[in-house]
């Protein structure tokens, strides 16, 4: 997927025009969802930001709400009951007009503001896909759990078996993707399995993949954190069922 752009000089933010929706999955985040919203929105890059509700019982969606009213970038969309993050990422991307596309929680662990940094490998029209890497050693990372980071790097050394790829954090939330990568994938799992199914997907496609270091802002499960054991047991699952079943 080549694009005939010229290469550009990008240093921060406010180097690059609106070219970007960020696509939001939500559940029941009513104490952190106005806070990254502010700080999406404030990004130079940000062209529109798209908000799934996925059948939350706070008031996460009247929220949303009073935002969109504010600020007509944000299109809003909820579904009639909860169905997982990949349910959520579905219906986001099925709206999407923007011709690049990242991934944002709700839950303040990941910094908006270093969309540029994601962004400059496929301006520079080097990639195609960027998978922003909490272990390549850039930023503030905060100190949580041994075990839930052991999970992921096995998840991710299995998935790089499976796909022949040298990511270091398939789990990773930002993923950032050319819009017409997405249009050539159909996304199947409802919940956490989105993770490697998309990275199995995407290796299956020929395209030219990068990794960049970003910040970490972990929260525990107290504060809210939602994946637990069972989802990296699934998640196994995902990569054999779309690795070599699919």
């Amino acid at each position: 997927m080549n694009s005939s752009s010229s290469p550009i000089t990008i240093n921060s933010n406010v180097d690059i025009p609106p070219c970007l929706a960020v696509v939001v999955p939500v559940y029941n985040e009513e104490n952190t969802i106005a806070a990254i919203l502010d700080v999406i929105l404030e990004q130079h890059p940000v062209m529109e930001v798209i908000v799934v509700d996925d059948g939350s019982n706070d008031k996460t969606y009247e929220i949303v709400c009073q935002k969109a009213e504010k600020d007509l970038r944000i299109k809003l969309f909820k579904l009639d009951y909860n169905q997982g993050k990949g349910a959520a990422l579905r219906t986001g991307f099925m709206n999407v007009s923007a011709p690049y596309v990242i991934i944002q929680d709700a839950d303040l662990e990941y910094d908006p503001t270093e969309y540029y940094m994601l962004l400059k490998p496929v301006l520079m029209n080097k990639a195609d896909v960027v998978y922003g890497s909490r272990f390549l050693g850039f930023g503030t990372h905060r100190v949580l759990y041994y075990w839930h980071s052991l999970g992921n790097h096995f998840l991710t050394m299995l998935s790089n078996m499976a796909t022949n790829l040298n990511l270091t954090d398939m789990e990773t939330c930002y993923k950032l993707f050319r819009k017409e990568v997405l249009d050539k994938i159909k996304i199947e799992e409802n919940r956490f399995g989105f993770e490697p199914e998309i990275t199995a997907k995407v290796s299956k496609l020929n395209l030219r993949i990068y990794e960049v270091p970003i910040s970490y802002y972990g929260r525990t499960y107290d504060e809210g954190k939602k994946i637990g054991w069972k989802d990296g047991v699934y998640a196994f699952l995902c990569i054999l069922k779309y690795n070599f079943f699919k």
